[in-house]
């Protein structure tokens, strides 16, 4: 399974952004797919959470700002983020699981994470 993240960049604070995470070897269409970020000296932490049916889950961080998201057609996920905050600064990953939910479950493969930085 190959996870491909793109879509980081800079931004200025309250500016947007999409992720986008390709997949090969995994279906979105049947296992759970998230977003996770780890900014420097800190744990990796979730972001966000898209189970195989369409149920998502937020860290209250972000609850508001970013949305979660799938295409099983093309097999991609996305992260739209908006009103975005320094404090998002952060590697971002995508990560998908070998169950359809999440339910207390760890991802199985994780991409390459791709740079976000928010400027003040």
């Amino acid at each position: 399974v190959q996870l491909q993240a793109s879509g980081g960049g800079l931004v200025q604070a309250g500016g947007s952004l999409r992720l986008s995470c390709a997949a090969s070897g995994s279906t979105f269409s049947v296992n759970a797919v998230g977003w996770y970020r780890q900014a420097p000296g800190n744990e990796r932490k979730l972001v966000a959470t898209i189970n195989s049916g369409g149920s998502t889950n937020y860290a209250d961080s972000v609850k508001g700002r970013f949305t979660i998201s799938k295409d099983n057609a093309k097999n991609m996920a996305y992260l739209q983020m908006r009103g975005l905050r320094p404090e998002d600064t952060a590697v971002y990953y995508c990560a998908t699981f070998v169950y359809p939910a999440v339910a207390g479950h760890q991802p199985r493969y994780w991409g390459q994470g791709t740079q976000v930085t928010v400027s003040s």
